[in-house]
C-alpha cells in the first residue's frame, strides 16, 4: 500500500469514527424550559401557526403589551412549573420571541392562554387521536383564555396541539 493509499485510509477511519461515537443528547423533560425552548423554535417553523395567527389578527390581540403569552402544564405532575411561550406580530407573521419559564406569571384573561392536560392527554392531542373541540368537549384539555377568539382559530389551535406532539421529549418523567 502505498504511504497516498495509508493516509486517505487512516482518514476515512478517523471520519467514520468520529460519526459513529458521537454522543447523543437527551431529549429534555416535555413541558421543561429547555423543552419549551424548542417548541418555540418549532413554532416559528410552522406556516400555519406563523401565517394563520398573524392574519386572523391573533397575535395583534395582546392587551397593549406588544405579546401575547401562552401558558402550558402537565396536570399530573403538580409540583412542575408552568412553561410560557411569548408571540409576537413580527414582519407579518405571529413569531415565537421566548419559551420557557413565564416572566411575570401574570395572564391577561382577553388576551393570553392557559391550558392544562394531563401527560396521557396531551401525548394523545399530539399524536393527532383528537382535536382541540374534542378534547375541550370531553374535558381532556383544560383551558382559560378568550374563548371566541380560540374558536375562530380551530386550524392553528390544532396545529399547536399537533407541535406539541412533534417536539421531541422525555414524557416519562415531570419536569
Amino acid at each position: 500500500m502505498t504511504c497516498r493509499r495509508l493516509a486517505l485510509a487512516v482518514i476515512a477511519l478517523v471520519t467514520a469514527a468520529s460519526g459513529a461515537t458521537a454522543i447523543a443528547q437527551p431529549a429534555p423533560t416535555a413541558m421543561s424550559s429547555d423543552w419549551a425552548q424548542a417548541l418555540c423554535k418549532a413554532w416559528n417553523n410552522d406556516k400555519t401557526l406563523t401565517e394563520q395567527l398573524a392574519a386572523s389578527g391573533w397575535a395583534g390581540n395582546h392587551g397593549g403589551r406588544g405579546m401575547k403569552a401562552m401558558q402550558i402544564f402537565r396536570s399530573d405532575c403538580p409540583a412542575s412549573a408552568r412553561v410560557e411561550l411569548h408571540i409576537v406580530l413580527k414582519d407579518g407573521l405571529a413569531q415565537c420571541i421566548h419559551g420557557g419559564a413565564p416572566q411575570d406569571g401574570k395572564l391577561d384573561p382577553a388576551s393570553d392562554y392557559l391550558m392544562w392536560a394531563d401527560t396521557a392527554r396531551w401525548r394523545e392531542m399530539g399524536n393527532g387521536d383528537y382535536g382541540p373541540m374534542r378534547a375541550m368537549a370531553f374535558g381532556r384539555l383544560n383551558f382559560s383564555g378568550p374563548k371566541l377568539e380560540a374558536m375562530s382559530n380551530m386550524g392553528p389551535f390544532e396545529g399547536f396541539l399537533l407541535l406539541v406532539g412533534q417536539v421531541p421529549g422525555d414524557w416519562t418523567t415531570c419536569p
